[in-house]
């Protein structure tokens, strides 16, 4: 795998984003994400996972600088494997743990709350759904993804503002279950980890998958109206302003 390390130790996979200094996502890291899932679903060496980022950032997202370069076929394609990849992560049957290390905004965030449990580093960090800002219409499965943690009020309020939450609001929101300082964030996820683990395996996840009965339902249902609607809106002459705009500034940063 290009951008993904993979250690299974003790029953545990230790998965690690790894692409660039804040793991932005592209379509090789979708893809090769997806069909670890499927790996480690059907692995019976293994009994849970733990989703690490980098230090400073879980992942900064969807790699905007590299899908504005891309065309109408591969946008589509694209967006049609993340929504893929989420259908997927949602219906993982092991007990998975986000240590989410740093910023996690968008699909940083949307990967997070694929899974059952979130410890957040403490600092200077954020959190949250902020698409609709940089021009992206947000999928109605993904609403339901995020208010299916902080409930549909709250899903709807920060959604339409774009809102993204620090460590403390987060928490206090219900979008991450505990903090913890950065020193000790993969032990603390590690343990609540071990927990879900230590549970007859079968009934966990039986009752896992009643819990998101709904939800999994939800992306496994026809997902084309919404992905015309994002694709309507990402090629708008408005987007591409505020994306060349968003691009320029990453641009300069380097």
């Amino acid at each position: 795998m290009e951008f993904l390390d993979l250690v299974i130790e003790d029953r545990i996979a230790h998965v690690r984003l790894n692409r660039g200094r804040s793991n932005a996502m592209n379509a090789t890291l979708i893809a090769e994400l997806k069909g670890l899932l499927d790996q480690l679903d059907d692995d019976p060496a293994v009994s849970g996972m733990l989703l690490h980022g980098k230090e400073g950032f879980f992942s900064s997202g969807l790699d905007l600088i590299e899908l504005y370069g891309y065309n109408e076929l591969q946008v589509r394609q694209f967006w049609i494997d993340f929504i893929a990849l989420v259908r997927r992560f949602v219906a993982f049957g092991k007990p998975s743990v986000a240590a989410v290390s740093g910023h996690s905004p968008a699909g940083g965030c949307v990967l997070a709350i694929c899974c059952d449990y979130r410890v957040m580093a403490e600092g200077e960090f954020v959190i949250g759904l902020n698409e609709l800002p940089v021009g992206i219409v947000v999928p109605q499965a993904i609403f339901h993804l995020y208010s299916f943690w902080i409930g549909q009020a709250n899903a709807y309020r920060n959604l339409l503002e774009g809102r993204l939450m620090n460590p403390e609001e987060a928490l206090a929101m219900g979008l991450v279950d505990e903090l913890s300082p950065k020193e000790g964030l993969v032990s603390r996820a590690e343990k609540q980890l071990r927990k879900f683990m230590e549970l007859e395996p079968t009934t966990w996840k039986n009752s896992k998958m009643n819990l998101r009965k709904g939800l999994i339902g939800t992306f496994a249902g026809d997902q084309t109206e919404d992905i015309e609607a994002i694709l309507k809106q990402w090629w708008a002459p408005s987007t591409r302003s505020i994306l060349k705009s968003i691009i320029d500034n990453l641009t300069a940063k380097k």
